[in-house]
């Protein structure tokens, strides 16, 4: 279950609205019957009662003050981040508060926010939320049910994630005085009340309203103008392009709520924008930002001994989370011909030699991906167990053998030897693709040349794909490089306008609708989605459904293990590799709680140290 940022015709969604109006009754009737939470968990129960006062990983005497100061590459052009125009400025989403939010030590799992409880009926066909009467805007004004249900048809009509993510939402309506009902197309999708939980709420009277200069808003528009918020931090200081400042609320509506205490310690966060990698990691060097996330292997292993680590003042350290690793790979757009054979897929990744990439390039800091949910319960491990077969054999014919078969994994390269032999291996899997080397070029029979671009936004993978490019070479493929900014790239990843890209594919652990975003064939040919790849396939729509109606943790496992051979054995992507640990780094002005989330790498529970703060600055 994740959230990140099929369009439904207008007529269509008045109707289903309209359907939603008709049920409502029996469906708010039903839900009457049901008893109202605190908070609500997928599976299992929730770890923190009723009458919690913080979560264990928060300091609830943490002091308030001081500033963190983040460094980030790209631009932005709009405070926006709910529609598909422009370059939403980083951490946005922060000046608002949703419904539920979620407990970063424990998984799928979310407790009361704006609503104070939350119930549903048994067969899951609706949820209905109570707001806390004192939740508030930044401008005085309460938040209300009118504001829940606007912010549904708003969010859904102006992005094409939100209308596929919530798209067996069918409408929201007032149930009684704070309440709110959504009601659902379908029956027995556990996941739907906490991904409606999950929603962002939205002022409807800001965004109906007039601009500073008496201009309609326009929600489906980027803008500039500091929209209201109702969360811990709004708009401060904003710098197009360059960098952005949040303030603290200081008379913050739920400062003192359990899910909030001992958070949000800093009186002001900033982002600042760099062009380049480089640029950004040595302004790091010089004090301008405070803490970084270190991406490469190489920069971590050779540029972290400048003097103010030496002196102590900047803090290297590493964190694991237990989370399950992201499939990260080159992706293939299936959508074109020449990609299109399983068999061409699969010779590209004979050619990827990951075994000497890590130890030349990588200084042995990475292990190889195998699975879309690596390091996590819902890897495929050896043969398909009891449970997958269930979901399986129905679809036998309809997936590649290997799946019943044989336990997958990557080819192994790292020497000369092992590399001619992956190398004739992915010769003969074109050829039998229908693709031939001629004259030291490969080409099919109807004389079309087997080449690649690689689309990337960042400079730093030329270190990988130089090496990736020299063995595709010795197969007859020309490859090149196309380095664009963030807002290109994003552009034409929006659009499939790419032929290979990195995708990354990050996974909770209780994966649920959002899968349909990844893989389903609904999502491949919609503008914005998340399947990069373009996976049509009968079988993985199967099989995400399954992993959306599990009825249990048993069964939600089998159904993600199931997916996962099936699109492993598709060669969808050429698998990269992974870092268990999240390598940071941070001018020593912070001090954090001794327990820290076993699920999520955050710092909103980290606090400013005077003492450190001061310590540095005379040292400087």
């Amino acid at each position: 279950m994740t959230l990140f940022s099929g369009a439904i015709s207008r007529s269509l969604r008045i109707a289903a609205i309209a359907a939603g109006l008709l049920g409502i009754v029996s469906a708010a009737a039903h839900a009457q019957d049901s008893e109202w939470r605190h908070g609500l968990s997928l599976f299992g129960k929730l770890k923190y009662p009723a009458d919690f006062s913080h979560y264990d990983y928060a300091n609830p005497d943490a002091p308030k003050g001081g500033a963190l100061r983040r460094g980030t590459i790209g631009t932005f052009d709009t405070l926006n981040p709910f529609n598909i125009k422009g370059n939403p400025a980083a951490i946005s989403t922060i000046i608002y508060d949703t419904l539920l939010t979620d407990a970063a030590d424990e998984p799928s799992s979310e407790y009361g926010l704006l609503a104070e409880a939350v119930k549903y009926p048994d067969d899951f066909s609706s949820a209905t939320f109570r707001l806390r009467p004192q939740a508030r805007w930044h401008d005085g004004t309460p938040v209300t049910v009118d504001d829940v249900v606007w912010s549904l048809t708003a969010l859904k009509e102006a992005h094409p994630f939100y209308n596929a993510y919530y798209r067996n939402v069918t409408g929201a309506v007032v149930s009684a005085p704070h309440e709110v009902t959504f009601t659902f197309d379908q029956t027995g999708n556990r996941e739907l009340p906490l991904i409606v939980g999950q929603m962002p709420i939205l002022p409807k009277a800001y965004w109906e309203g007039r601009d500073k200069d008496g201009n309609p808003r326009d929600f489906k528009g980027s803008t500039l103008e500091p929209p209201l918020g109702s969360g811990p931090y709004k708009f401060g200081e904003i710098k197009p392009g360059r960098s952005i400042a949040y303030e603290r609320v200081r008379d913050y509506w739920g400062k003192d709520l359990p899910v909030k205490a001992g958070q949000d310690n800093f009186d002001r966060l900033t982002v600042e924008y760099f062009r380049d990698l480089n640029v950004l990691v040595e302004a790091f060097k010089a004090d301008s930002f405070d803490f970084h996330v270190e991406n490469s292997a190489k920069r971590w292993a050779t540029e972290y001994e400048f003097p103010a680590v030496k002196r102590g003042d900047v803090v290297t350290e590493t964190f694991q989370t237990k989370q399950a690793e992201p499939m990260q790979g080159f992706v293939f757009n299936t959508r074109l011909k020449k990609f299109s054979d399983p068999r061409v897929r699969q010779a590209f990744n004979y050619a990827f030699d990951f075994e000497w990439m890590n130890e030349n390039v990588f200084f042995n800091q990475y292990k190889r991906t195998e699975s879309y949910f690596q390091n996590s319960d819902l890897q495929a491990r050896g043969l398909p167990g009891p449970k997958e077969l269930e979901l399986l054999e129905p679809l036998r014919g309809k997936v590649p053998p290997e799946v019943f078969t044989t336990e997958y994994h990557n080819p192994t390269g790292g020497g000369p030897k092992a590399m001619r032999g992956n190398l004739r291996e992915a010769k003969k899997l074109l050829e039998e693709a229908g693709w031939t080397i001629q004259d030291r070029v490969l080409k099919n029979a109807d004389g079309e040349t087997m080449t690649l671009e690689f689309l990337t936004v960042s400079p730093d993978s030329e270190r990988i794909l130089g090496p990736y490019i020299q063995s595709l070479e010795r197969l007859g493929i020309k490859s090149t490089i196309r380095v664009v900014d963030s807002s290109q790239y994003q552009a034409r990843t929006d659009g499939f306008d790419f032929e290979v890209v990195t995708g990354n594919f990050g996974q909770s652990l209780s994966p649920g609708n959002e899968q349909r975003d990844y893989w389903s064939s609904a999502s491949a040919d919609r503008r914005g989605s998340r399947n990069l790849i373009g996976i049509k396939d009968e079988a993985v729509d199967a099989l995400v459904e399954a992993i959306v109606f599990a009825k249990d943790r048993e069964t939600l496992v089998a159904a993600c293990r199931a997916l996962d051979r099936v699109l492993l054995w598709n060669h969808f992507v050429v698998p990269q590799f992974y870092s268990p640990d999240i390598r940071t780094a941070r001018w020593d002005r912070f001090s954090r709680p001794e327990t820290l989330p076993d699920y999520r790498f955050t710092t909103d529970n980290w606090w400013w140290d005077e003492k450190k703060a001061g310590r540095i600055k005379s040292a400087n």
